[in-house]
């Protein structure tokens, strides 16, 4: 067995201990244990340490955004799957004889990237741990410190309840190969992170529920508000510095109203990038053919100092103006940096072309917006393009993982169906976090006549002539 297999295996044989507990928990001491960690990591002072702690180690995003994701995020999180049973029987359809029962996957990998690395251990813990799973943790080796910290403090109030504290473990040492071995030694992968992490889950010869690239890109027509919409898209755009796969990448703005727009994201603090500027973030956003780690939810300030651009006081974000999309094109790309890129349309069907032709590119499944008051216009965006969720008239950034404005599932792990090379196209929630076991019992009902299966269609389709062979 190597160095890497040895260490993941005492991890796993901890956490199946520690299962082995929790199999035998009743639903009300899982929800006691599952709000118990909510309530003590969302409690001010705790919630700030963390997201200071995180902010100092990776140097990436807004303490106060971090600060809220621990605050009110994990809260509202928890509000909602609460109310979901997770432990033995958790629904009966009489009318169809089916029993539904839950039960544990049984040790989870949790890979925690570095710009959630205060959020993501606390929700794949009790997500896990209310499905009566054991998790483990895989940091981010940038951010490894706030994760650790994170795991302890869980561990701490599994301690205070009598719980084994086994139940929530983490790599103490992070790399890719203790990653990989943890995600094929373990029972499910819950996998946050890197493209090239997402695809080893899947390739780890277990289960994973993985998450795609985002980068999405927003609708603007002329029957909205522009000062309201400009407020919006900066909200979403500028949220813990743009980390999150879902903040605002690129706009797509109606021709008619498109230098009005403009004129108010600068209201916002938007600089908007003249060619040169353009051509020198360009330089510095983009280091081998990925985003650089030196613009990566960096403050603006910061990003226009490495590329020698002169921005106001008060700037938030840049504006850089495109045409084009594919590889030619990287601002079409995802970039997790405060810089959204900017489209003129004349035709919706230009828009929709350019939704597609942009997360064809990159974030292939994930979501896109649109900010319109034109019902016909929100449905076709929905329809024609391939992505999961379409978020409208709201910040993206802040509404994409559900939010009290809408009724997607909270959450930190967004799916992206095929299209982005995923096994779900919604948001990660609890019922992700368990199997089932359906109970048949026998019903007394007649078995059918062909009207009856066919309907309507029936003389269209027994009306059909095949062949002699046929």
């Amino acid at each position: 067995m190597t160095e890497p297999a040895k260490q993941i295996a005492e991890l796993v044989a901890r956490a199946r201990k520690a299962q082995a507990v929790l199999n035998g928990y009743t639903q009300e001491q899982v929800d006691l244990i599952a709000g118990a960690i909510v309530y003590h990591l969302s409690q001010p002072a705790m919630a700030s340490r963390i997201a200071e702690m995180a902010f100092e180690e990776t140097g990436m995003g807004l303490v106060d955004s971090k600060r809220a994701k621990l605050a009110q995020k994990m809260p509202a999180i928890f509000h909602d799957i609460r109310k979901e049973p997770t432990v033995g029987v958790i629904d009966r359809d009489t009318a169809n004889g089916i029993t539904t029962i839950a039960k544990p996957y049984g040790v989870i990998a949790a890979l925690v990237p570095s710009t959630n690395c205060e959020a993501t251990p606390i929700f794949k813990a009790v997500l896990g741990i209310r499905a009566r799973n054991a998790v483990i943790c895989a940091p981010h080796p940038a951010s490894k410190k706030t994760t650790l910290y994170v795991v302890d403090v869980i561990r701490q109030v599994l301690r205070a309840m009598d719980a084994p504290e086994d139940l929530v473990l983490c790599i103490e040492t992070p790399s890719k190969a203790l990653a990989a071995e943890l995600m094929a030694q373990c029972d499910v992968s819950m996998a946050t992170g890197s493209g090239d992490m997402v695809q080893a889950a899947y390739s780890s010869g277990k289960p994973a529920y993985g998450v795609g690239v985002g980068n999405a890109a927003v609708i603007i027509d002329e029957t909205v508000d522009l000062a309201e919409t400009a407020e919006k898209i900066r909200i979403g755009k500028t949220g813990d510095n743009a980390s999150g796969c879902s903040a605002e990448n690129s706009i797509i703005v109606q021709a008619g109203i498109y230098g009005g727009f403009l004129k108010a994201l600068e209201a916002e603090g938007a600089h908007i990038a003249s060619d040169e500027e353009k051509a020198r973030l360009r330089a510095v956003i983009w280091e081998n053919g990925h985003v650089s780690r030196r613009v990566v939810a960096r403050p603006v300030q910061e990003i226009a100092a490495i590329a020698g651009i002169t921005v106001k006081p008060g700037t938030r974000f840049f504006v850089v103006e495109e045409t084009g999309t594919g590889t030619d094109h990287p601002f079409s790309g995802e970039k997790l940096s405060l810089v959204l890129t900017c489209y003129r349309y004349d035709s919706f069907d230009e828009a929709v072309g350019l939704v597609n032709a942009i997360t064809d590119y990159s974030g292939s499944g994930h979501s896109c917006g649109i900010h319109s008051n034109d019902p016909d216009r929100i449905l076709r965006l929905g329809l024609e393009t391939r992505t999961s969720r379409v978020i409208v008239r709201q910040p993206h950034g802040v509404a994409n993982s559900g939010s009290w404005a809408n009724g997607l599932a909270k959450t930190f792990s967004l799916g992206c169906g095929s299209w982005g090379g995923n096994s779900v196209s919604e948001n990660v929630t609890q019922k992700h976090y368990y199997n089932t076991t359906r109970i048949a019992e026998p019903l007394d009902r007649p078995v059918p006549d062909d009207q009856a299966i066919y309907g309507a269609l029936l003389d269209r389709i027994a009306a059909l002539r095949l062949g002699a062979e046929a």
